[in-house]
């Protein structure tokens, strides 16, 4: 115990000389000794109505305050005064949040990490600082711009990386360079212990370290289950060396990138069932790492036929070799059972996107380029009125005809008219899959493609209606196995970042199988175990968190 102490208060000292807290905190920690407390907002502040509601408007908070932190230390001491008042604490980064987690009526402060928004380089760790509170798009533009490095995370702009590296984090370059934990060196988290006591801990990925299992805990087992996540710390496995630009992949130099549309009004039942089960055969035929098409990404996006269109979005890395053929190839034989005037610029909006014509044909894009055209052009993430519905799935084999045919019938429903409720298929496998299952917490490791299944409206009085049709799309499709996807040789459950509010229902999950194995398959149990280590006392819970090992 007395060498853990010490080398956990080393990692600490030591991480916390790279620690940029701006020259307001600086200035005040020099004259009084400690820095100032975190900005602190409640009910009556006119910034409250914006920091108590995330993406989902069907989730609202009504918490006694809501504590925007700048530094690790106003962490500690937010985290110690609810303790110490005993209040739910839960904790928010970009708000990005499917379902309940962060806003509930049993959390009294809401901990705020975006204005934790620092990236850089920390030469003592000889690995890239990411704080919780930064936005995807904002460390992608300064890892780019800074190093030429990059991470392989998700696609949407305002993400924040707290809960989406946490939760294992994916986008269009991970089936080159895998999820974007498989690049995480080091996370630091903010605990209590079983005295109530809060600490900061920093867990790194070495064979060594007594807090490593922290650093597990947190490649896949998904925000706001062992404290609040402060700051990650990036580099590649086998990563050696003292210059930063070798540290981390290097995005391409240039990207193809294709949208093109599918009108419903040329899909009949046979098309659209041939052009699903074309894209998931594409996946299980160019599934592995050394793929020569592992660069590709492709999203098809089917949207309900109020819709007018479904959608095919597709980038390659375009300095790959016969980039242009890999993707025209790709693009022939997923509409090859279409007539040629069903392929169609995209004009209108399709999937979460909005309209894309001038990709109808392939455009090169500088890859930073790509990132921000891609990532701003979603109307969902700046609609604030929005509330949404959402399910996944992780696919090991292609769909079924049956399967291919609930989901056409579902999504050409005339009682439901909803244009942006939708069924997505996202690519995945290819170098995602060389690392084993148990080596994070991210236990699917053996995918092709992924299923997203989500509806999205703005009046409450309409939740019914839309919640319902998402299970029933989703419960046909995966009604061999009970309504899930359970783990098993064609489906390996579902994405903890798309948490999915219906879960842990007995009434709508009735496979049996329980929602913790539908996340996280065996590790599970070893994420109990560090779940009783780090938070002895529950203190960071909510609806869908990793429970004591002595709790259902």
């Amino acid at each position: 115990m007395k060498r853990r102490s010490v080398l956990a208060g080393t990692a600490v000292a030591i991480a916390a000389t790279t620690l940029e807290t701006g020259p307001a905190v600086t200035a005040a920690t020099a004259a009084t000794g400690t820095a100032p407390d975190a900005v602190t907002v409640v009910p009556g502040d006119p910034r409250y109505a914006d920091l108590v509601v995330g993406n989902n408007s069907r989730w609202v908070g009504r918490p006694d305050s809501v504590r925007l932190v700048r530094t690790t230390e106003q962490v500690v001491r937010a985290v110690q005064e609810a303790v110490d008042g005993n209040k739910r604490i839960s904790v928010r980064s970009g708000g990005h949040c499917y379902a309940d987690f962060v806003f509930n009526p049993e959390v009294r402060v809401v901990i705020d990490t975006s204005l934790l928004d620092t990236v850089g380089y920390d030469k003592d760790l000889k690995a890239f600082e990411v704080g919780a509170g930064s936005t995807l798009l904002h460390v992608y533009d300064s890892l780019f711009k800074g190093w030429g490095v990059t991470i392989p995370g998700g696609m949407c702009y305002s993400v924040g990386a707290g809960g989406h590296i946490s939760g294992g984090g994916y986008g269009m370059l991970s089936r080159r360079h895998g999820l974007t934990v498989d690049h995480l060196y080091a996370v630091e988290v903010v605990v209590v212990d079983a005295a109530g006591k809060a600490r900061s801990v920093v867990a790194t990925r070495e064979a060594d370290d007594p807090h490593r299992d922290l650093w597990w805990a947190h490649t896949g087992g998904g925000g706001g289950n062992f404290g609040v996540i402060t700051r990650y710390w990036f580099r590649s496995p086998g990563a050696t060396g003292t210059d930063p630009a070798a540290l981390l992949p290097k995005p391409p130099k240039e990207v193809l990138v294709s949208a093109v549309a599918l009108p419903w009004s040329e899909l009949d039942k046979a098309s659209f069932v041939s052009l699903v089960q074309k894209f998931g055969a594409w996946h299980v035929k160019n599934g592995s790492a050394d793929s020569a098409a592992a660069s590709l990404c492709s999203f098809l996006m089917m949207n309900h036929q109020a819709n007018g269109s479904i959608g095919l979005l597709t980038q390659i890395d375009a300095t790959v070799p016969d980039a242009q053929k890999v993707l025209d190839d790709f693009l022939t034989e997923i509409t090859s059972s279409l007539s040629d005037t069903a392929v169609r610029p995209m004009s209108e909006p399709v999937g979460e996107l909005n309209a894309l014509p001038d990709l109808f044909t392939p455009q090169h894009l500088p890859w930073l380029h790509s990132v921000k055209l891609l990532g701003t052009s979603n109307p969902t993430l700046t609609d604030p009125t929005l509330r949404g519905h959402h399910k996944s799935a992780y696919l090991r084999k292609n769909v079924t005809e049956a399967q291919a045919t609930a989901m056409y019938r579902h999504l050409t429903r005339t009682d439901h008219q909803n244009p942006r409720s939708m069924v997505v298929l996202l690519s995945y496998g290819g170098k995602i899959n060389t690392v084993g299952s148990g080596d994070t917490a991210s236990a699917q490791r053996d995918s092709l493609f992924k299923g997203l299944f989500q509806s999205f409206w703005s009046n409450a009085a309409e939740d019914g209606a839309n919640i319902g049709w998402t299970r029933e799309v989703y419960g046909e499709v995966f009604s061999a196995s009970g309504g899930y996807p359970v783990p098993g040789a064609a489906t390996d459950g579902c994405y903890i970042n798309y948490p999915d509010a219906d879960i842990t229902d007995t009434k709508v999950n009735t496979t049996g199988v329980p929602w913790y194995t539908l996340y996280y398959r065996d590790n599970y149990p070893r994420l109990q175990r560090i779940k009783a280590a780090y938070d002895p006392r529950n203190t960071f819970r909510h609806s869908q968190s990793i429970t004591l090992p002595d709790q259902p």
